[in-house]
């Protein structure tokens, strides 16, 4: 990760400490308003946990989205109004370590119900390539690369297990509406099981298992169904891959019957679409679901996620 994504802006810390988080009053973002409203508030760090809290909320629950439609999470810096809407809310749902700017925000914080997604379920370690055969790596970029992936969300069963998290966290923090955060849990898990069901049975019978992303945002979802993720950037989105590493997807997408190079909406597509045309491959978008717009395929996770599989069913010559 790029060094300014592990601080939080140094105007929006200094506006902070000027006025005392204790004393900030609520206030408002685009996506949603703050707390101290007559509901269970809940600050949500970006879209794929807000989706989790509204679902499992349902009407008792206002959520709000630090990260804005559009906004690219990893580069979230958190502005003293967003603080102050940490401290006016009854609960935070983050994923640590994705949004180092959010990790801190909230360690400061003394809002009394602290979620953290990435402690719910179980990460790995995924470099430009997750599973199948090794790919060759320069040694510098396995060292920026090293570290836990974040990405749950694409695995539905990994996703289902923080959704059951976040329903018991909400159960004991306003214990007045828990029979419903129970059901509607049930509800949004019996979902994700049938979404993996979904992606089982598709993936299986491929003309190949191996696809090429823009970033190593898929390696989860890889993993759970017998793919290989080749990533041209690995798990930051605006790195460069070096020379070495085009080469080699180049080499590999003819060996392996590679037949598209997948971009996302939220990042540049210029380096996709080069080793597209250089290779001769389709090019198509795989959204990591990290936020919803216009160009999404979709207007929830589960409609993304079902385009999502519908593209990779293409690319991988689905039978």
């Amino acid at each position: 990760m790029n060094v300014r994504r592990r601080l939080i802006s140094t105007a929006a810390m200094t506006a902070v400490t000027a006025l005392g988080l204790g004393t900030l009053s609520a206030c408002s973002t685009d996506s949603a308003a703050a707390g101290n409203t007559d509901k269970f508030d809940v600050v949500a760090s970006f879209y794929p946990l807000a989706f989790l809290a509204q679902e499992i909320g349902g009407a008792h629950v206002n959520v709000s989205d630090l990260t804005k439609p559009g906004q690219e999470p990893h580069d979230l810096e958190i502005s003293a109004k967003q603080t102050a809407q940490l401290q006016e809310s009854d609960a935070v749902l983050y994923l640590k370590n994705l949004q180092p700017a959010v990790d801190d925000a909230v360690a400061q914080s003394e809002i009394g119900t602290k979620i953290d997604a990435a402690s719910l379920t179980s990460l790995e370690k995924h470099g430009n390539e997750v599973g199948g055969h090794a790919a060759e790596h320069d040694d510098h970029a396995d060292e920026e690369l090293a570290g836990l992936d974040p990405h749950i969300w694409l695995d539905p069963v990994r996703y289902a297990q923080v959704a059951q998290g976040v329903g018991k966290a909400f159960e004991k923090a306003d214990p007045d509406h828990a029979a419903d955060y129970k059901k509607n849990t049930a509800a949004l898990v019996t979902k994700l099981n049938a979404l993996n069901t979904q992606f089982k049975d598709g993936l299986t019978n491929t003309r190949t298992k191996v696809f090429i992303t823009t970033h190593a945002a898929f390696g989860y979802l890889a993993e759970r169904y017998g793919l290989t993720e080749e990533a041209i950037s690995g798990l930051d989105p605006e790195s460069e891959p070096s020379a070495n590493r085009v080469r080699n997807l180049e080499k590999m997408a003819k060996a392996d019957g590679v037949s598209t190079v997948f971009y996302e909406t939220l990042v540049s597509d210029k380096t996709a679409k080069t080793i597209a045309a250089d290779s001769h491959l389709r090019t198509d978008v795989l959204d990591p679901i990290e936020g919803i717009t216009s160009k999404s395929k979709g207007d929830d996770y589960f409609q993304v996620m079902e385009s999502n599989l519908k593209a990779l069913r293409t690319a991988l010559g689905a039978e």
